[in-house]
Order: C-alpha cells, then structure tokens, then sequence
C-alpha cells in the first residue's frame, strides 16, 4: 500500500506507533488488552501521525479551534484532521473512529460513519483479542455495511478507506506484527489485506 494517501499514512502512523511519545503506553495496553488505555494512547498516536501528515487534528484530549464551533470531537468523530487553509468551514482531509468494543455491530457502525463523512482518507481502528478472528469480522463488516452500498454508491465513494485490526500476533514486532491494514476496493467491495 505504498504511493497513496493511505498507503503514507500508514507508514506514518506505524513509525509514530513505535518511537513517538505514546509508543510504549499504546504497546503495553495493546497486549495487555487494557482497550480503555489503548484507546486514549491510540488516540494520541492517530493526532500526532496527523500532525506528521501536516494536518491539524480534533479529538478528546486534542481539542483545536479550526472551525468557528469550538469542541474536540466534530460529528461524534473519534478523530477529524484538517489541511492547511483559511476557510473557515473546511471539510477534513481524513476521519478516524478508535473502536475498543469486542461487538462486531459496534464496528461496523463506526465504518457506516466514516463512509458518510467527505474526506480523503477514512480510518478504522479496532481490536480483537485473537489474531484468527481479524478477518472473520472483516468479511462480516464487509457484508453488513459496504454491501449495504448499492455498486454505484460504491464506486461514487471518494478518497481511500482503511479498515486496522490489532491483536496481540506478533506483540514482539509491535507496531508492524500488531496491526494488519485492510483498504477497501470500492468496486469490489472488499477489503484487500494491505502490505
């Protein structure tokens, strides 16, 4: 996945999830499935890889003053990244929805919100305790909402989206063994494995 904006994105995430400020706290609530931890350091990942990006990002303990409505979640929005501008309502460069439930239906619905959101990159993150279940929740997600779409919604869809599912495989590797990065083919309407 090299070559687009999901593809740099990634790399920019995984480099900040293994050396940034929060790097150790997200591994040590990661394997240790402490999901209320994870959440908030993954939280601080997600915005500092925006800033990388050179995007400035809204979320809860990230609270930015780029639109005229001053709040740190925007639409109920995990994350909201912004580009450089002077409008003052600019739509996001990307959305991020930081899912720490083990609920499948819960997943899903925070890729329904993301795939209703304008924006260059769309990102889910969520968890599962065993590696094996990643791609059964996958298809299953990939059922119960992209097919929701009808093909020519699909096909209208803009921008990139990513499903990330973490599990304690290959904790050792962290952030690389942790994370396995699905991107969505909205003509096929499947998630392909990323590289």
């Amino acid at each position: 996945m090299t070559h687009s904006l999901a593809g740099t994105w990634q790399e920019s995430f995984s480099r900040v999830a293994r050396d940034g400020d929060e790097a150790q706290r997200l591994k040590q609530a990661a394997t240790q499935g402490r999901l209320a931890d994870w959440t908030v350091a993954l939280t601080s990942c997600v915005v500092a890889t925006c800033r990388e990006m050179g995007w400035m990002a809204s979320a809860i303990g990230h609270k930015t003053k780029l639109l005229p409505v001053d709040q740190s979640e925007y639409l109920a929005l995990d994350v909201m990244a912004f580009g450089a501008g002077e409008k003052n309502w600019r739509f996001p460069v990307a959305v991020a929805e930081l899912e720490n439930s083990q609920d499948a239906d819960r997943v899903a619905y925070s890729l329904w919100k993301v795939l209703i959101v304008r924006a260059d990159l769309r990102i889910v993150f969520c968890y599962r305790r065993r590696p094996e279940d990643g791609p059964a929740l996958v298809r299953e997600i990939e059922r119960e909402v992209v097919h929701a779409m009808a093909l020519s919604g699909r096909v209208r869809l803009e921008g990139e989206t990513l499903l990330v599912v973490g599990s304690t495989n290959e904790a050792e590797y962290f952030p690389y063994g942790f994370f396995k990065w699905w991107q969505l083919d909205a003509g096929t309407g499947r998630f392909c494995l990323a590289s």
